[in-house]
């Protein structure tokens, strides 16, 4: 059955960037699939130890919750990530997950394994108007975690001056946004 991930990668729960996943999601569930959600900060995942075992097997040597993460990952047919911008990049809980996707960068790179089906992906970001050095370092790590996961880095949206809990809930052209993401991953997802 296909299904789209959608991962929440802040660290508090229900704010402004899981606001924005949540209407994604829901966009793909009005076109007929499957949205199933994913909160980085409830996984319990230890950091990437750099060990480079997974160089050896193609996995990791970890034994945590994130074998998990890896059947979810592996399942979508396709991926949205929302996140808000914490020092002009992803929250620390966000980068642990990416960190852990190193085994599947060891399977391409290091042990030659095929590259699987490209699938479609999504990012989603929340900024405040704050930081004076932007967001494009969150965009280019993700980018950069959607190569190794065979995603196609097809929507970016960024929610401007989204500060408070509770200001994405003033925009609702940013929800709308989401929402009709969420649509065309859908529509990529099963074709």
């Amino acid at each position: 059955m296909s299904y789209v991930l959608g991962i929440a990668g802040s660290p508090r729960r229900h704010g402004n960037s899981e606001q924005l996943l949540d209407a994604c999601l829901a966009g793909v569930q009005q076109h007929g699939v499957e949205g199933r959600k994913l909160v980085a900060a409830e996984q319990g995942i230890q950091p990437c130890r750099g060990c480079n075992a997974c160089s050896l097997t193609g996995e990791c040597v970890i034994r945590d919750s994130m074998h998990q993460v890896y059947e979810a990952i592996d399942g979508a047919s396709a991926i949205v990530v929302a996140t808000p911008v914490f020092f002009a990049t992803v929250p620390g809980v966000l980068k642990v997950l990416y960190d852990r996707f190193q085994p599947y960068w060891a399977r391409r790179h290091v042990l030659k394994q095929p590259a699987p089906a490209r699938r479609p992906g999504a990012f989603l970001l929340v900024r405040g108007g704050g930081d004076p050095f932007g967001w494009e370092c969150a965009a280019r790590t993700t980018r950069s975690v959607f190569g190794v996961l065979a995603l196609r880095y097809e929507h970016e949206y960024v929610a401007p001056e989204v500060d408070s809990p509770s200001d994405i809930g003033r925009h609702p052209d940013a929800l709308a946004r989401a929402h009709e993401i969420g649509g065309e991953l859908a529509e990529q997802a099963i074709t």
